[in-house]
């Protein structure tokens, strides 16, 4: 459990001068990143600032990984804005949870070396499936 939680690690040489400014960078580009992503939503700007911050807390607790990936995308944004008209924000707020929970297993369990098992053609596929919704719902 330790190798997953980086958070009390005290061996690490850590430059904070450069953590900060880091943490400040990341935290100017995800603000109207967030924003953003809760209007195509159809969520408000605040439920969109709470779920970047909290998302960061998590990062950055559970991190620890240099180029770690933390935001929201495009393809989230568009799926979930039918699931909130639908249901409302509370669902959202689950699904999103038990989205996080079935990474987190499936990294736990290590089945990303499975990707390698799905066809190029099939990645390209869905790649392109969700470009094409995003340019529909910006029109």
């Amino acid at each position: 459990m330790k190798k997953y939680l980086n958070l009390f690690d005290f061996k690490q040489k850590v430059d904070y001068k450069t953590e900060v400014l880091s943490g400040l960078t990341v935290a100017i580009a995800l603000i109207p990143e967030a924003v953003a992503f809760a209007l195509i939503a159809g969520l408000s700007p605040l439920t969109g600032l709470y779920a970047a911050f909290v998302m960061g807390l998590v990062t950055s607790i559970l991190g620890g990984r240099p180029g770690m990936i933390s935001g929201a995308t495009g393809a989230i944004a568009v799926v979930i804005v039918t699931l909130a008209i639908s249901h409302g924000p509370e669902y959202v707020f689950a699904t999103v949870v038990l989205a996080g929970v079935i990474q987190v297993l499936a990294g736990v369990f290590r089945l990303g070396k499975l990707m390698r098992l799905v066809p190029h053609p099939v990645i390209f596929g869905f790649v392109n499936g969700l470009a094409i919704i995003i340019f529909m719902s910006q029109l």
